[in-house]
């Protein structure tokens, strides 16, 4: 079998799609990568693909070079011969599904990482993005999702065949890479890192985004720094709002407390030095942030938005806060400073609940996936 992956980005494939595309060739079929290259493909695909094109697709669907790229996937996906296409990110799944629309010979699967329309969206995101959705379910044969909302949501479309709509969990997690937690090894990162080990220190791994919400936690952070002096914020990531962000932390005299540590490559060590784990996100389909850290062992607190909700169940492994709720997220955060005990029994359930989100339990959904097609 001939299969393309199309994202509009360079960056989801080398984030997130190499374990799926190996797996593919490893079961003997040729798999082409179809994306803007913004961040150089990761070696390990250029070595394993049947071929890299470059399309130049673009994040915003007003852009005009997105009717270039719809020409130029359309040429590639005909002259290729490429039997089945698997579409990513919303620009770029769009545009394929419109110019495989007629080809009768050929299958469409959808991963949607998060519908831009949700609970709580702006309503330009249902007018535009469900609409465009709601189109392009006709061009679809399988679409994939990764949480409840989702999979509700889709569940209302039509699709070319019946029975067309999945739910995995999530992209796959290597559990290997963000072991769990140990007292020595924690001690022992937060000497290299020059922290103390009586700091009470809070992770938030994302861009620094309106859609991340980092000022409803710098917010919390003010409220109960008076009675947890000893607490450290650690923003992991950049973003347009970083300026904003650190306005901010200097208006409610943070300093001291909020470090902004930009982009990281050694994330796994500064979760394992950690005490919680925060999402104070506004939207996600199924945050990696919030999968790392409870592979690693952490307890967590994050919002009420699609996706958090999936991941962290109120009282079990974690605190489930408003999406603008910064009076709760404060209490979150003084109830588990407070409480050694309530941590460690959120960490060991974040632990047990992670295991079925392993790339390996994820792989084994996409085959049964295949085999349906």
């Amino acid at each position: 079998m001939k299969i393309l992956y199309v994202t509009t980005i360079s960056d989801t494939v080398n984030a997130f799609l190499i374990p799926h595309i190996k797996f593919l060739i490893d079961q003997g079929h040729e798999v082409g990568v179809a994306c803007n290259i913004v961040q150089e493909v990761d070696y390990e695909l250029t070595r394993m693909a049947y071929r890299i094109h470059p399309i130049p697709f673009q994040r915003n669907p007003l852009k005009k070079d997105n009717i270039l790229a719809y020409k130029e996937i359309k040429r590639v996906i005909f002259d290729e011969g490429y039997e089945w296409v698997h579409v990513h990110t919303p620009v770029a799944s769009f545009l394929t599904r419109f110019a495989c629309r007629n080809r009768k010979d050929l299958k469409v699967l959808y991963t949607a990482h998060g519908f831009h329309f949700f609970k709580g969206a702006p309503a330009k995101n249902w007018i535009i993005y469900y609409l465009l959705e709601k189109i392009a379910a006709r061009w679809t044969d399988t679409l994939i999702t990764m949480n409840d909302e989702d999979y509700d949501s889709a569940k209302k479309f039509k699709f070319k065949n019946k029975n067309s709509v999945y739910k995995v969990r999530g992209i796959g997690l290597d559990l290997n890479k963000f072991l769990p937690q140990r007292v020595e090894t924690k001690n022992g990162l937060r000497e290299e890192y020059h922290y103390h080990r009586d700091d009470f220190i809070l992770i938030y791994v994302g861009e620094l985004s309106y859609r991340k919400h980092q000022d409803l936690l710098i917010e919390a952070i003010g409220r109960v720094k008076g009675e947890i002096p000893n607490i450290k914020l650690l923003l992991v990531g950049d973003g347009e709002l970083a300026a904003h962000y650190k306005e901010l932390v200097v208006k409610l005299e943070l300093e001291k407390t909020v470090e902004f540590l930009g982009y990281r490559k050694d994330i796994p060590h500064l979760i394992r030095l950690s005490d919680v784990a925060i999402s104070t996100s506004r939207q996600e389909g199924l945050p990696v942030n919030v999968m790392e850290a409870m592979s690693t062992g952490l307890p967590l607190i994050v919002t009420d938005c699609r996706g958090n909700r999936d991941l962290v169940r109120h009282g079990s492994n974690g605190f489930v806060v408003g999406v603008d709720d910064t009076e709760a997220c404060a209490d979150a955060i003084k109830q588990l400073y407070h409480s050694k005990e309530l941590r460690s029994q959120f960490a060991k359930e974040s632990r047990r609940k992670i295991q079925e989100y392993s790339i390996d339990h994820v792989i084994q959904d996409m085959k049964k996936i295949y085999l349906n097609m």
